[in-house]
């Protein structure tokens, strides 16, 4: 696979984003914080996870944390001075500028979304977990939805993703009585898809981001969208959505590739177009 233009921000910024062979990694950097989200980072990663959706070259995207940590959600230091008075931190509106957006455009990209969890992840950061397609945990981290511990209500679309991964009795469960997730029960709840030791995680995390990054994107993109529709459809409407989605990668020219791969007794080679 050719190698793409490798894009990094500064090393002291909040998110950095990295692109190369297909495969954008967003990377929550704010190690002594736990990577909590303060507005800066909230702001940062909207921006990264807006761009990556967008550049046709990044054909898989990892969102992970830098440190011990994956994300402890919102930055509880700042969200304590809003609440002192400061006006400057928005927190009667930072779900809707700033969790709504990040966790929508991450769930609906048309293109894999792998959380490489590597370590705790909570509140909102479990939530931006959740969104994702895959979620390699390695195995000292944990979940935890840690909203009604600060007497708030969930947010970053923990309500919609968390019942579709472990159903609804078992998410009500988890939202009311929060409580760190080890690694090796979030694999048995359908939480985690692998969960491996420190050592071979980011091995793991790689194979899995080459190979989504080598495959058909525009058919990844396809199967997110129908994946997603039917959970509020009809049966008539699922089938439909998915015939639009057929004619959508019928006529892509990775289709084209495989279908004369195939012919041809060879493996094909998808462009992600």
């Amino acid at each position: 696979m050719t190698s793409t233009a490798t894009h990094d921000t500064a090393d002291d910024a909040p998110v950095l984003v990295r692109v190369l062979d297909g495969i954008a990694t967003i990377t929550l950097n704010r190690p002594d914080a736990m990577n909590g989200l303060d507005l800066r980072t909230k702001e940062a990663l909207l921006a990264a996870v807006q761009q990556v959706g967008e550049d046709d070259s990044a054909r898989c995207v990892v969102l992970t944390g830098s440190g011990r940590a994956f994300c402890v959600g919102q930055d509880l230091k700042e969200h304590l001075q809003g609440l002192k008075g400061d006006t400057s931190i928005p927190l009667s509106d930072t779900v809707g500028r700033h969790y709504n957006p990040i966790v929508h455009a991450l769930a609906t990209m048309p293109k894999p979304v792998v959380a490489a969890v590597n370590g705790v992840a909570a509140g909102a950061g479990a939530s931006l977990a959740f969104a994702a397609d895959f979620r390699v945990l390695v195995d000292s981290a944990g979940f935890n939805t840690a909203f009604a511990g600060v007497a708030l209500s969930c947010d970053t679309g923990a309500s919609w993703s968390l019942p579709r991964l472990v159903g609804r009795a078992k998410a009500m469960e988890l939202l009311y009585f929060p409580r760190t997730i080890s690694a090796a029960e979030a694999l048995e709840l359908g939480l985690a898809t692998q969960v491996v030791p420190a050592a071979d995680f980011e091995a793991t995390v790689g194979e899995l981001a080459t190979r989504l990054a080598a495959g058909p994107t525009v058919a990844f993109g396809a199967i997110r969208r129908a994946v997603t529709n039917s959970a509020a459809s009809s049966l008539e409407d699922a089938l439909a959505f998915e015939a639009d989605m057929m004619a959508l990668t019928g006529g892509s020219a990775d289709h084209r590739a495989a279908v004369d791969a195939f012919v041809a007794k060879e493996k094909p080679v998808f462009e992600g177009r």
